[in-house]
C-alpha cells in the first residue's frame, strides 16, 4: 500500500499534530487518547461548556474506556445514577423483558451510568484539557481545507476576525452538525427509518428504592416508543419517538403529540401524575444516517460526525468514546509513521461500519412486533437472550459465541410473523 507521505515534525509547519471540530464525549475522548500520546491537540468548540445535550444513558461497555481514561473517580465524584438494567415494557404493564447487565453470560461489565450531559460532557472536555489538549470553547469552525502531503487549514471564529490554525489531521467530532460530511456530500439517511423524537426533562417522579432505580425504561407502544432515563433522585429524561409520517399526518405540535400519546401509555402516565416538566419539549428529525467514508489523507469522522443512529438502545455515548479512542490511536500511529493515511485508520473505518450495522439491525427488529413478542418470552435453552443483552450492554467483540444466537434470533423474528414461535399478543 502506497502511503502519502507528510513532512517530518521539525519541518512540518503545523500548529498542531491534530485540531478537532467539536468538545463533545467524542471529541473530547479523542483529544485525551491524542495528549497523552504526547501529540498537541486542539480543541474548537463552538459553544461555551456546560450546554444541554440529550442521550443521556450510557452503556456498560463505556465502563472500560472511562477506567482507561482514569475517569472513574470523576464520575462518582459528580454523582450519576448507577445503572444495572434496561427494561421494555408494554403500554399497560402487563408484559415486560427486564435485563440486568451483570447476569448476562456474555457481558462482563454489570453497570454504567445514567448522567446529564451538561455535567457529563464538561467532566470529559476539562478531562482532555487536564491531559494536555488545548481547548478553545465559544469557537465556530468555519471551514477548513486539506492540502495533499502537507496537513490542513482549519479556519475558526470567536467573536472577532477569523483566525487561522494548521494541524497535521482533522478530527471531525462535530456531532450531528455533521460538518465535513455536509460539505464533502457523504451523508446518507436510512430512508426507510425516518423518525421525530420529542423530548424532556421532568421533575416529582417516584423510583423504587432496589437497583432497578436507575434502569432505563422503554415503553413500546404501537407505533411509538418513549424512553425513561433516571438522572438523580428527582428528575428524569423523557422521550418520544414516532415515525416522521405519523407526525405528519397528525398535525398536531409537538408538545399535543407527546401529551397525548402518554395518555395512551397508561403504565407511563400513572408515574407522571405528578410530576412536572422542568423545560420546554424540543424536536429532532430524521436522524438516523452514516457517512459514506469516514476517513481520508489528514482527515477522520467520529462520532456522530461518522454516522447516528435511533437511541432506543442507548448507543451514542458508546460509539462515540469508542470511535474517538480508535481514531485518534489510529492517526498517532499515522504520525509516528509519516503517513497522511494509513492501515490503522482504514481499520478504524471498518470496525466503526461494523459497530453501526450491528446495532442498527437491531434498532431495524426492535420495530418489529415478532422482535417484541420474542423479547418477553424468551427461551433460556439456547441462552438467546444472554446475546442481547450483551449487545446492548456494548459487547462488540463477543466472538462466535454471540453472534451465532443474535443469527438465530433474528431468524426467529423473521419466522414468529409468519409462523408463531411464542404466543402473539397486541402491543396496545
Amino acid at each position: 500500500m502506497a502511503d502519502e507521505n507528510i513532512p517530518e515534525r521539525d519541518a512540518d509547519p503545523a500548529d498542531y499534530d491534530a485540531i478537532i471540530i467539536g468538545g463533545g464525549p467524542g471529541g473530547a475522548t479523542a483529544a485525551w487518547y491524542l495528549a497523552k500520546a504526547g501529540k498537541r491537540a486542539l480543541v474548537l468548540e463552538k459553544e461555551t461548556f456546560p450546554r444541554f445535550h440529550v442521550g443521556e444513558s450510557l452503556l456498560p461497555y463505556n465502563m472500560p474506556i472511562f477506567r482507561e481514561m482514569d475517569l472513574v473517580p470523576k464520575l462518582k465524584e459528580a454523582g450519576f445514577m448507577e445503572k444495572f438494567g434496561a427494561q421494555f415494557l408494554l403500554p399497560r404493564g402487563d408484559r415486560k423483558a427486564q435485563f440486568a447487565f451483570g447476569n448476562g453470560r456474555f457481558a462482563t461489565e454489570p453497570m454504567s451510568y445514567q448522567v446529564e450531559r451538561s455535567k457529563f460532557d464538561e467532566v470529559l472536555l476539562r478531562h482532555a484539557e487536564a491531559a494536555g489538549a488545548e481547548v478553545r470553547e465559544g469557537t465556530a469552525v468555519k471551514d477548513y481545507q486539506i492540502e495533499e502531503g502537507e496537513g490542513v487549514t482549519v479556519t475558526a471564529q470567536n467573536g472577532g476576525p477569523p483566525e487561522e490554525f494548521r494541524a497535521r489531521f482533522l478530527v471531525d467530532a462535530s456531532g450531528t452538525a455533521n460538518f465535513t460530511g455536509n460539505r464533502e456530500g457523504l451523508k446518507e439517511l436510512y430512508e426507510h427509518h425516518r423518525k421525530v423524537a420529542i423530548y424532556g426533562h421532568y421533575r416529582g417522579v417516584t423510583l423504587p428504592e432496589d437497583r432497578t432505580r436507575g434502569d432505563i425504561l422503554i415503553y413500546r407502544l404501537e407505533n411509538a416508543w418513549f424512553w425513561f432515563i433516571p438522572l438523580s433522585d428527582d428528575r428524569v429524561s423523557l422521550g418520544l419517538v414516532v415515525d416522521r409520517s405519523t407526525f405528519k399526518e397528525r398535525d398536531l405540535s409537538p408538545e399535543a403529540l407527546f401529551d397525548e400519546t402518554v395518555r395512551r401509555c397508561p403504565l407511563l402516565a400513572e408515574r407522571l401524575a405528578d410530576a412536572e416538566r422542568t423545560m420546554p419539549l424540543r424536536t429532532i428529525a430524521d436522524f438516523s444516517y452514516r457517512n459514506r467514508r469516514l476517513v481520508s489523507p489528514h482527515l477522520v469522522r467520529v462520532g456522530d460526525a461518522a454516522g447516528f443512529l435511533d437511541p432506543i438502545f442507548s448507543s451514542g455515548v458508546y460509539l462515540a468514546m469508542m470511535t474517538g479512542k480508535l481514531g485518534a490511536e489510529g492517526i498517532c500511529e499515522a504520525i509516528d509513521g509519516g503517513n497522511a493515511l494509513n492501515a490503522a485508520l482504514k481499520r478504524y473505518e471498518k470496525t466503526t461500519w461494523r459497530y453501526m450495522k450491528s446495532y442498527f439491525e437491531m434498532i431495524e427488529n426492535f420495530y418489529r412486533q415478532p422482535f417484541f413478542e420474542l423479547l418477553v418470552q424468551p427461551d433460556h435453552r439456547l441462552r438467546l437472550a444472554d446475546a442481547v443483552v450483551a449487545l446492548l450492554a456494548g459487547q462488540m467483540e463477543g466472538g462466535w459465541a454471540v453472534r451465532w444466537r443474535l443469527r438465530l434470533f433474528f431468524l426467529l423474528v423473521k419466522l414468529q410473523a409468519r409462523f408463531p414461535v411464542v404466543e402473539r399478543f397486541k402491543i396496545e
